[in-house]
C-alpha cells in the first residue's frame, strides 16, 4: 500500500482563486492524488498558509555568479548549475535550462535562446555582433544536431528580418519549441504576420521593443489584440513601471507571465562586475539595477520570482492566487507542460509555501521538502 502525505489547514492557490482544501501525495511517485480511502502516513499542518504550485523560471540568465553563457569546462559549469539550482529553490522557483535535475534543487527544463536571430537595433546589452539574419544561416548552422534541438524549449527572435516568418513556421512545426517575438524594431502589422506564422510569445514586452503609441501601437499592442499571445514582463519596478505592469496584466491575466531575465549577479553585493559572452561590457550592480557601467543600459534583473509575484499583486491590486497564476498555471499552458505549474491530481507535487504576504517559507519537490526558512 502507497504511502500518502496530507497537506491540511491551508489555502490552495487554484486557477486564481484560494481554496480551503487539502492536498494528497503519493510518496513513491511524487505525484498529487485524489483523497485516499486509506488514512494519510503523514500530515503537513500548513496553519493557514498558502499553498502554491512551485514556481517556474521560464527566463534566467543565470544568479549567484553564474552566467549560463559562460562555459570554462564541464565540470566547473555543473558545479554553477549545481549552485543555481539549490539558490531558486530558495524563491520557490524549481525549473530552469537544459533537461537536468539536481538532488535537492531545480530542475533544469529546457533552453530559452534569445538570439541570434535579434535585430540590432533592439540589442539591449546583448553582443551585437553574434546577431544573425534568418536568411542567411539555419539552425543547424547556429544550434548544431538534434540532440541540442532537444534541449530548446523557447526561441526569441525579430520577426521583421528577412527570413524570419519562414523560420517561425518551421520552428513551429517542432512540438517542443515555442517561438517568442523580442529585441525588435517589428510594427503592429508585422507582429501579427509572426503570429500567424505560429509564434506564441512577446519576451519582456515594452523592453526591446518600439514604445507603445495611441497610433502606432507595435509589438505591445499585440496584448489586446484578438489574436492575444503569451507575454513576459519583469516584474522588478525597473525594467517597467508598476502602472505599466498592472495595465499588461489586466488586459490579460490568463495570457501574462513573470520573468526575473536575472543575470549572474542575482545574490551577489553590489559592485562593479567583469563581462562575459553575452555582455562584453563592464557591469554595474545597484540593488535589482544592473547597468553597463558608464551607461544607462539595463543588463538583465537581480529580482527573485517570487519578488515578482509579489510586486504584481501589491501595485495591481490583484489576490495573492492570480498572481501566482502568471508564474505557474500560464507557463504551463503556454509551453502544453501537463506534467506540472497546477495543484491536482497526475501532477508533479512541486510546492511553494506562502505568508500572507507571499514570502516563501518552504519548498517542496515531488512531494519532498528541500528549502525551509526557519532552518
Amino acid at each position: 500500500m502507497a504511502k500518502v502525505k496530507a497537506f491540511i489547514n491551508g489555502q490552495l492557490c487554484f486557477h486564481g482563486q484560494a481554496l480551503k482544501q487539502s492536498v494528497y501525495v503519493d510518496e513513491q511517485t511524487g505525484l498529487i492524488i485524489q483523497q485516499p480511502a486509506q488514512m494519510p502516513s503523514d500530515f503537513i499542518d500548513l496553519n493557514g498558509r498558502f499553498l502554491a504550485p512551485a514556481y517556474l523560471e521560464l527566463q534566467t540568465n543565470g544568479c549567484v555568479g553564474t552566467h549560463f553563457t559562460n562555459f570554462k569546462d564541464p565540470q566547473s559549469y555543473r558545479e554553477g548549475l549545481q549552485k543555481v539550482s539549490r539558490h531558486l529553490v530558495r524563491q520557490g522557483a524549481l525549473p530552469y535550462l537544459s533537461p537536468q535535475t539536481f538532488d535537492g534543487g531545480a530542475d533544469l527544463l529546457g533552453c530559452h535562446c534569445e538570439g541570434p536571430w535579434l535585430n540590432p537595433a533592439k540589442k539591449g546589452a546583448h553582443d551585437d555582433t553574434l546577431m544573425m539574419i534568418p536568411a542567411e544561416t539555419s539552425t543547424e548552422d547556429v544550434f548544431g544536431g538534434a540532440e541540442t534541438m532537444q534541449a530548446i524549449k523557447l526561441i526569441t527572435l525579430a520577426p521583421e528580418l528577412k527570413g524570419s516568418l519562414a523560420l517561425i513556421e518551421r520552428l513551429s512545426q517542432r512540438d517542443q519549441v515555442v517561438v517568442c517575438i523580442g529585441h525588435s524594431n517589428a510594427d503592429f502589422e508585422t507582429g501579427l504576420a509572426a503570429l500567424g506564422a505560429g509564434a506564441r510569445s512577446l519576451t519582456h514586452v515594452f523592453n526591446a521593443m518600439n514604445a507603445l503609441h495611441h497610433r502606432s501601437p507595435g509589438l505591445a499592442g499585440l496584448i489586446a489584440s484578438p489574436q492575444a499571445p503569451y507575454f513576459s514582463l519583469i516584474g522588478d519596478g525597473i525594467h517597467l513601471h508598476p502602472t505599466v505592469l498592472t495595465m499588461a496584466f489586466r488586459s490579460q491575466p490568463r495570457k501574462c507571465i513573470l520573468i526575473t531575465d536575472s543575470i549572474e549577479m542575482a545574490g551577489l553585493p553590489d559592485g562593479i562586475y567583469p563581462g562575459h559572452a553575452q555582455v562584453p561590457h563592464r557591469q554595474r550592480k545597484e540593488g535589482n539595477r544592473v547597468t553597463i557601467d558608464g551607461t544607462e543600459t539595463l543588463i538583465g534583473s537581480c529580482s527573485s520570482i517570487d519578488e515578482c509575484v509579489r510586486n504584481l499583486s501589491k501595485w495591481s491590486g490583484c489576490s495573492l492566487p492570480e498572481a501566482v497564476v502568471c508564474a505557474t498555471e500560464n507557463i504551463v499552458n503556454m509551453m502544453g507542460d501537463v506534467s506540472r505549474g497546477l495543484i491536482e491530481p497526475g501532477r508533479r507535487a512541486d510546492f511553494v509555501v506562502m505568508d500572507d504576504q507571499g514570502q516563501v517559507l518552504q519548498t517542496w519537490i515531488k512531494g519532498v521538502q528541500v528549502y525551509d526558512k526557519a532552518l
